[in-house]
């Protein structure tokens, strides 16, 4: 089952797909959803991975590629004929993998803050953060079974908003507070913290196949992103070699959440990005 949230379509606008970062829910999408350019140009549709949100797999280990293949059968089950996907961090790891499992439905990716590598020793020394060091702990922690009464402890959330728009207001923390405790309650949502983030630090990397990417791509990166580099994403722009464009985008002081600190730039991108390549 797929957590999907979305507003009435409209067939005669582009679909733009939504998929959001890890741990967060359809929820770090509210700029884009409450911009009033964006909205009457195309029909947003966030859909949450699993392990995210209201999103459940009948199954409990799951990776980037069963998030890529769900988008398609979203897609599928909403007739939907093609769209433009756009990714927050993880996000973009599945918005690439759809465009490679599915070229004939991904009319174009949009990366924002993103790594197309795995956790490898290249990523770090490009100036990317040690994503084996930051969730290893995580997953020793949550390794054993909870019981009901436990929610996803306040420093985890402190540490993922850490990452996110500088300044992080006292009622965005008590949002996301919230909404992490929803999410991420009992023994369940233990198991799909855990999983989400071993999906995080094992993750395969894309370097061998993106020059099999046959769609245009935009990549958005903020120089103030302290988990991925804009000298990494110089580099693995060019991978995309197929790709009738492929183009890189620095954001002067964006972060790593880069559709929820700079919305003022990725969403006016995002529209260009979309009228050209409609």
């Amino acid at each position: 089952m797929s957590g999907t949230f979305a507003e009435p379509h409209v067939s005669a606008r582009p679909t733009l797909v939504l998929i959001n970062s890890y741990t967060t829910s359809a929820e770090l999408f509210r700029p884009q959803f409450a911009d009033s350019a964006l909205r009457p140009t195309a029909n947003l549709l966030a859909v949450e991975p699993y392990g995210h949100g209201r999103t459940r797999a009948a199954y409990p280990h799951f990776t980037c590629w069963d998030g890529a293949i769900a988008t398609v059968q979203v897609l599928e089950a909403l007739g939907i004929p093609g769209s433009f996907v756009l990714g927050t961090s993880q996000g973009g790891w599945i918005a690439a993998r759809t465009a490679l499992l599915a070229p004939e439905v991904t009319r174009g990716p949009v990366l924002l803050g993103t790594s197309m590598d795995f956790e490898s020793p290249r990523s770090r020394e490009s100036g990317c953060w040690d994503g084996i060091g930051f969730n290893t702990p995580i997953i020793e922690e949550f390794a054993g079974p909870v019981d009901e009464t436990w929610v996803v402890p306040d420093r985890l959330v402190d540490d993922v908003l850490a990452t996110a728009p500088s300044g992080t207001s006292a009622a965005e923390r008590e949002f996301w507070l919230a909404t992490y405790r929803a999410n991420y309650a009992g023994d369940t949502g233990r198991r799909r913290l855990r999983t989400s983030t071993v999906n995080l630090r094992d993750r395969d990397g894309l370097h061998g196949r993106l020059d099999d990417v046959r769609c245009p791509v935009l990549w958005l990166h903020g120089t103030a992103d302290p988990v991925y580099s804009v000298p990494n994403a110089e580099e693995e722009i060019r991978m995309f070699a197929g790709a009738p464009e492929a183009r890189l985008e620095a954001v002067p002081g964006g972060r790593h959440f880069l559709s929820a600190s700079d919305p003022g730039t990725v969403n006016p991108a995002t529209i260009d990005f979309m009228e050209r390549w409609t």
